[in-house]
């Protein structure tokens, strides 16, 4: 009698102490989640030519317990960004990405962006920025006056003249040839000579005429100005008309004669 007395405390002493070792395992410390850690998330490239090519790679570092997944790299407009190391980081280890950006076009202080996308709950995206003072040399700057020109109505056999003013916005000469097949060209009145030559801050008046033999319907032409403007090497100025026969002016005009009275 005594003996089966003497064991239930012990019983009930073993169930409290399974009970508290459960309790103790869950109430265990979980490891931390992926944690994404840059180095830095600004690098400045300072003062730079135009046109070159400047690349940069930011360091980051997965300061999580769980592997870190890299699930996107994207960047605003004018810069490429891409992920060299691997898309999965083992905590404590660190990965790149490498970020290029062109600054041909650019002048003066330009901020560009690149968005990194991961698994880390505390920061899925993440902004990092470069910044850059793109330096202009004096160089030739082309601008037309316009860069579509309709002639309207045509007549089969007429000439499709077109002018358009070439403009140097630049600090040095502009140097330009025009090329469109069977058209010829006048620069200031007179028969052009390739290059055409002009000095900083004039311009110069260019006539295009097209030939429209054994054309009917819709015209339209292109023609391609060749610079030493080093942003704008290569333009086209567009020409358009509708040309009809002198038969098909007849009928018009006889069926609207009395609205053109």
């Amino acid at each position: 009698m005594n003996t089966s007395i003497s064991k239930k405390p012990l019983a009930c002493f073993g169930m409290l102490l399974i009970g508290f070792l459960a309790l103790g395992g869950s109430a265990a410390p979980a490891g931390k989640p992926p944690k994404i850690v840059f180095k830095q998330d600004v690098h400045d490239f300072g003062k730079v030519k135009q046109g070159s090519d400047l690349t940069y790679e930011f360091v980051f570092t997965n300061a999580g317990d769980d592997t870190l997944t890299i699930k996107n790299v994207e960047t605003s407009c004018g810069c490429t960004a891409a992920l060299v190391s691997e898309k999965k980081v083992a905590p404590g280890k660190t990965g790149k990405i490498k970020v290029t950006f062109s600054s041909r076009g650019y002048a003066g202080e330009v901020m560009k962006y690149i968005y990194v996308e991961s698994d880390d709950p505390s920061q899925p995206r993440v902004q990092l920025k470069i910044t850059a003072a793109v330096d202009v040399p004096p160089q030739p700057r082309i601008d037309f006056d316009r860069y579509n020109y309709d002639a309207g109505l045509l007549i089969e056999g007429d000439v499709l003249e077109a002018a358009v003013v070439v403009k140097n916005r630049g600090e040095l000469e502009l140097k330009f040839e025009c090329t469109l097949q069977n058209a010829g060209f006048l620069v200031n009145g007179k028969e052009a000579k390739f290059p055409v030559k002009v000095a900083a801050g004039k311009d110069v008046d260019v006539t295009v005429r097209v030939p429209l033999t054994d054309r009917i319907g819709m015209v339209r032409e292109f023609v391609i100005f060749k610079t030493n403007d080093p942003l704008r090497s290569t333009l086209s100025v567009t020409l358009s008309g509708y040309s009809i026969t002198k038969d098909q002016l007849k009928q018009v005009f006889q069926k609207y004669k009395n609205i053109l009275k």
